[in-house]
């Protein structure tokens, strides 16, 4: 079977070195994923034959090898395929083997039983989920069993309502909370069957276990909050009025993070009288709600000194109304303020939200925003390089389980110790882990400050032995300074090295923020985050003609829906750059999709006779970063471009984070 797999390798080279011109780039086949979430599913026929059914699955796979566990020939057909096998009473190991596009695969077990004996000491359990509303989750087994059904107890739906295997655990979503009369049965290669029936009560999750999603660092004249954690707080009255319609209006602590909740909403207002909310300078308003029992949510926007507006009426209200479509999750709002008709947004005395139908509400995060005064920050290859969601990805030392600490000072959160006593160099440190490639260039930028004068380590390198690194000693001062260091062709790689800072050899104070790793010397390209829109960003190599772009919870990226598919360069976005030939450079991206589908990246021409790097790669639901290095390039031109074909599949494709650098 292996010798089958490395010609289906082969194969696919020579297909896409036939199928491509000039320039061959085969790098996107060590993207492709291993097959993950892989198992198998048995239905026993029951007429004491031994019939199984075998239908085994896998995310990333085109095709199945299948050991049935009793010494018979295996069998190979493709994803999405099932098989038939008939077995003697006995028990078995069945083995799935699932190969992915390259001839990779990965494998499970999964145990069967084969009886002619009716199922018994069936064990059933059956379990409200903990984290989502009116899930239960079952499990059962038994002796002689193969596979469990499960029925729901619900009039008017078709049972059984889900099957799995004996010993597995699966789920099932109720319509509504209540008491139903629920029945698990066992079966095997017998006729007969084993039942278990219980009384079993479907509850509601009344209140999230988890926060809310921690919002984005902003500058403070950037942001105007009535209430989070995450900014500093505008003067609020209060947050509800002797005329709302609430059962209880309190604040509790969801992991640590103050959140507001309105019990039995119908409408509340939030006073801010005494200091108006001037928000003219704004653009969007943002709030993140969670409820069970709550389909819409209303907000509104009152003055109170209205008379000049509207005809001169003595009140100006300003509503929208957002539909709550995922009941039992945080939902995230951000509405552009021009959607308020004929609001001034200059002097804000109450805010008015309400429910439809009455219900409890949890609402975290209410503020207004616009977009950053200065250049948004970008991390690179990292996560959290400024710190503003707090520790998040950086820990101390190599321990995954150790978050490192960090202080906000006037709205900026960064990371910051104080060394005591002076040690070795590395007792005290903080560390970032992310990939790196051996034989590639990084480079990396952060700010550093202190109490005093002293010296610090920084570098990336490996986070286990031999623990390789570019560590070098720099100094720092009470003055916030910005270092930059490039680090070429490392002699060191790995999928969990790090970036890394030894701070422990003396003491003072350390201050570390907005650090960045990038591939190569710098980014060549403007906007690669799409957060200036468009700009320059554009469709094809029509320089009039801008990339369609959108905005979602604050984060601005390229998005096309290919409703046909047709040539692949028929839909297709580009940035013009110098290239030089003979020089490397090193492409990364983030690229998500609503479906598994393929797209071409690279580099080329922008003109006949368009010779590029471009190459397939494959992309999921998942937002995956994704790197290219072209070595020696054999073209070039100050016209040049970074491309994306998308046009040759149908399915939504999603671009952000897009840097290329020379190496």
């Amino acid at each position: 079977m292996k010798k089958i797999r490395t010609f289906y390798k082969a194969l696919l080279i020579l297909i896409v070195i036939s199928s491509c011109k000039d320039e061959t780039n085969l790098e996107f086949l060590n993207d492709v994923a291993l097959p993950s979430n892989i198992g198998v599913n048995f239905i026993v026929t029951q007429d004491n034959t031994g019939l199984v059914t075998i239908t085994p699955f896998a995310e990333g796979a085109t095709s199945f090898d299948i050991d049935f566990g009793d010494g018979s020939d295996s069998e190979n057909f493709a994803n999405g395929e099932s098989t038939q096998h008939v077995y003697p009473e006995g028990n078995y190991t069945v083995g799935v083997v699932a190969t992915n596009l390259i001839g990779e695969s990965a494998e499970i077990t999964q145990e069967l039983v084969i009886s002619f004996q009716a199922p018994r000491n069936l064990e059933v359990s059956i379990e409200n989920d903990v984290a989502v509303s009116r899930k239960v989750n079952i499990t059962a087994t038994a002796e002689f069993a193969a596979t469990f059904e499960f029925y729901s107890g619900e009039d008017g739906i078709v049972q059984p309502v889900v099957t799995g295997n004996i010993g597995d655990e699966i789920s099932y979503d109720y319509a509504t909370p209540g008491v139903y009369a629920v029945k698990v049965v066992a079966k095997g290669g017998a006729i007969e069957t084993t039942e278990y029936t219980e009384d079993f009560e479907v509850t509601e999750i009344l209140a999230p276990i988890t926060r809310a999603p921690s919002p984005p660092g902003r500058s403070p004249e950037d942001v105007i909050s009535m209430y989070s954690d995450q900014y500093q707080q505008t003067t609020v009255d209060s947050y509800t009025t002797s005329w709302s319609v609430v059962a209880l209006q309190e604040e509790v602590a969801i992991e640590g993070n103050q959140t507001l909740v309105y019990r039995d909403l119908a409408y509340a207002g939030i006073i801010t009288e005494a200091i108006p909310i001037n928000a003219a300078a704004m653009e969007m308003v943002h709030f993140d709600v969670w409820s069970t029992n709550v389909n819409a949510f209303k907000i509104k926007f009152v003055d109170f000194n209205g008379t000049g507006y509207n005809g001169g009426s003595d009140n100006i209200e300003f509503e929208i109304s957002n539909t709550i479509d995922q009941e039992g999750e945080w939902i995230s709002f951000d509405l552009p303020l021009s959607d308020f008709t004929d609001v001034p947004f200059s002097d804000i005395n109450q805010t008015v939200i309400s429910a439809d139908p009455v219900g409890t509400v949890f609402i975290d995060n209410l503020y207004f925003y616009k977009a950053a005064s200065g250049p948004s920050f970008d991390d690179g290859l990292l996560t959290n390089g400024d710190f503003e969601n707090g520790s998040d990805s950086w820990i101390v030392g190599v321990d995954d389980s150790s978050p490192a600490t960090v202080v906000t000072t006037n709205g900026n959160t960064y990371y910051s110790v104080n060394v005591e006593a002076a040690g070795n160099v590395y007792d005290v440190n903080v560390s970032q882990k992310v990939a790196l490639a051996e034989g590639s260039s990084y480079t990396l930028t952060f700010d550093a400050w202190s109490d005093t004068n002293r010296s610090i380590v920084a570098g990336i390198g490996l986070s286990g032995p031999p623990w390789t690194n570019t560590g070098a000693p720099l100094d720092i001062t009470s003055s916030r300074t910005t270092f930059s260091f490039t680090y070429s062709s490392i002699g060191f790689g790995a999928s969990d090295a790090r970036v890394l800072f030894d701070i422990g050899g003396e003491v003072g104070l350390v201050n570390i923020d907005n650090v960045s790793l990038i591939v190569g010397s710098g980014n060549l390209l403007s906007n690669g985050d799409f957060e200036n829109g468009s700009d320059p960003w554009i469709v094809g190599v029509d320089d009039d003609t801008p990339a369609p772009v959108v905005t979602n919870n604050g984060n601005t990226y390229y998005s096309v829906n290919v409703e046909a598919a047709g040539n692949v360069y028929d839909v297709n976005m580009s940035q013009k750059v110098e290239l030089i030939e003979g020089n490397s450079y090193t492409l990364s991206f983030d690229a998500w999709s609503d479906t598994s589908r393929t797209i071409v990246a690279g580099i080329g021409l922008s003109g006949p006779p368009w010779t590029n790097t471009g190459a397939p790669l494959s992309i999921t639901t998942t937002r995956t970063t994704y790197t290219f290095t072209y070595t020696a390039i054999g073209f070039g031109a100050t016209d040049a471009r970074v491309l994306f074909d998308i046009g040759g599949e149908i399915g939504l494709v999603n671009i952000d984070d897009v840097t290329l650098s020379l190496n």
